[in-house]
């Protein structure tokens, strides 16, 4: 409303306004444009810094996030351990050649350094079975050569027991022939059980030493070449002891 004494001149106050007006439409754009050409210095000179700076920039808005480091558990792979497998090769086993316990002879071939004393040690037979069984291929004596066979007997083997020899059927000098060396004889024994003597058993038999006999040997033995002598039985004295009888000459 207008004030009462104080007429309004519309001419005046429509210019005014229009005047007004046109003003502010002209400063607007210049407003408008210096605010952009302000943000854009400011932007450029924001992204300059941002690019020469070592660091990352102090505006919030520009800073990135740092993810948080999530511990992830990678299992580390195990290197396997070679765990050698320890193979068995076969062990060669001896063979060992059982010591034959035949119920009968049987056959041996002859080595090097085997004679027929060491063999019936060797298979626990009797000396003098063996002898008897392979006399008629190598002689009363066993000479047996190398790879030649020969018959071991069983160890419970025995010959029989020799009957001994009654001397008054036979006249002095006769030859006893066969004689087969028994263990524990000697020429000395064997003569005074033929009432022989050592020279003559060794002349008829060709031996160089009253020694060279043997067990299982075969002799030919001159008998009734001395006259035996009786022996006296031995006497017992009153105290107890035992006088030897002496021979008589």
């Amino acid at each position: 409303m207008l004030e009462k004494g104080k007429p309004m001149s519309k001419k005046t106050t429509a210019q005014e306004m229009i005047s007004s007006y046109k003003k502010k439409q002209q400063w607007g754009p210049f407003i408008i444009g210096a605010l952009a050409v302000v943000l854009v210095v400011a932007g450029i000179f924001i992204l300059i810094f941002w690019m020469t700076s070592s660091g990352k920039p102090a505006l919030p808005f520009l800073s990135s996030r740092t993810p948080t480091p999530t511990n992830t558990n990678t299992p580390t792979p195990v290197t396997p351990t070679h765990t050698p497998t320890m193979t068995l090769f076969p062990t060669d086993t001896p063979t060992i050649t059982p010591t034959p316990t035949a119920s009968g002879p049987f056959e041996y071939v002859i080595q090097e350094g085997d004679t027929c004393s060491a063999l019936a040690i060797k298979f626990n037979a009797d000396l003098l079975v063996l002898i008897k069984l392979n006399q008629a291929n190598y002689g009363p004596n066993c000479n047996v050569p190398i790879g030649a066979k020969i018959l071991i007997p069983q160890p419970d083997a025995k010959l029989p027991t020799p009957t001994p020899v009654d001397l008054t059927q036979f006249s002095k000098g006769f030859i006893y022939k066969g004689y087969v060396v028994q263990p524990g004889d000697n020429l000395s024994a064997i003569a005074e059980k033929f009432a022989s003597t050592v020279d003559a058993i060794m002349k008829q038999n060709k031996l160089e030493s009253p020694n060279d006999i043997q067990v299982g040997q075969v002799l030919d033995i001159p008998v009734n070449l001395v006259t035996p002598v009786p022996t006296k039985p031995a006497t017992i004295t009153p105290t107890g002891s035992v006088i030897a009888p002496t021979a008589t000459p």
